[in-house]
């Protein structure tokens, strides 16, 4: 393993021009203010970065910009999943050739396979990259849900070394850091604070897009320096901004966000639409509240 992964990974909205192509230009600025704002590592082409609302020319176009933006400064991990599992091997490769870090993989969303199945899935891709996998479990959009007892399983296989588990249970990383051992290391998906304390060694999170500094010190509080009062204080301070990215806003809550911070987010690709013109003024208000602003 080159790099080992650990603390606040952005999963990154991809922006978008007025025709709803990438914004290259955007995504490098964006990728460097996140580290420069004190983000952990990256994550394109996620759930937040509609990866499957992208062309092939696309994904390659968003993957290459952070990575070449990101220049070795923080871990990048692509997300490569597919419903097929030799599209995901292909696009593993393809994220390794690049010079990704490492792979972050949902797993197949349709056909819900067996836990054999997912076991085969992910010992197929593992076998055809050499950078690690963060296995992702996120049942409300995969329609899968990875217990930690398969996770056991998968972690067994050299390579899926880290898994981002977004359900709402959070003693699931008790369970995982228990049942798998040294053998995969557990990232928050959904809660973050709440899964630090339960010894995640990380958070994949939505909100880091709109305020990197903030998230990225709540673990450093909580992980790092122990001090968990003051991350369980700066947390509730930022709460309004976590969930108001939470849920079926991720990416329209999140471009919102940015767009009102004045940085191009553009709107989120079909099918999702913009915020109501309600929702967009609840948005527009938080990032006035908290004094969001994104540099010129």
């Amino acid at each position: 393993m080159s790099k080992k992964f650990r603390g606040v990974y952005t999963v990154m909205i991809t922006p978008v021009d007025e025709n709803g192509r990438p914004n290259l230009s955007a995504l490098a600025d964006l990728t460097n203010w996140q580290i420069e704002q004190g983000v952990h590592g990256l994550i394109p082409l996620g759930s937040t970065g509609e990866f499957l609302s992208l062309s092939d020319e696309e994904w390659d176009s968003v993957a290459r910009t952070v990575i070449e933006a990101a220049a070795g400064r923080v871990p990048v991990l692509i997300g490569t999943g597919a419903e097929d599992t030799r599209e995901a091997v292909r696009l593993s490769r393809k994220a390794e050739a690049f010079g990704a870090d490492g792979v972050m993989i949902i797993p197949p969303f349709y056909s819900t396979p067996t836990d054999d199945e997912l076991v085969e899935h992910y010992k197929t891709i593992a076998a055809a990259i050499s950078v690690p996998i963060m296995v992702y479990n996120n049942p409300a959009t995969s329609n899968v849900d990875m217990k930690p007892e398969l996770l056991a399983r998968i972690a067994e296989i050299e390579g899926c070394d880290y898994v981002k588990e977004s359900t709402l249970e959070v003693f699931r990383i008790r369970d995982i850091i228990r049942l798998a051992g040294e053998n995969m290391t557990p990232f928050g998906g959904i809660m973050g604070f709440e899964s630090f304390v339960m010894g995640a060694q990380g958070w994949v999170a939505v909100a880091s897009n709109v305020a990197p500094g903030p998230m990225a010190r709540i673990f450093e509080l909580a992980a790092d320096e122990k001090k968990y009062d003051e991350a369980r204080a700066l947390y509730l301070e930022w709460l309004p901004i976590i969930n108001a990215v939470g849920g079926q806003a991720y990416v329209a809550g999140t471009k919102s966000l940015l767009n009102h911070m004045g940085f191009a987010a553009g709107k989120p690709l079909p099918p999702r639409l913009p915020l109501p013109p309600e929702k967009d003024a609840e948005m527009k208000a938080l990032v006035e509240r908290f004094n969001l602003r994104f540099p010129r």
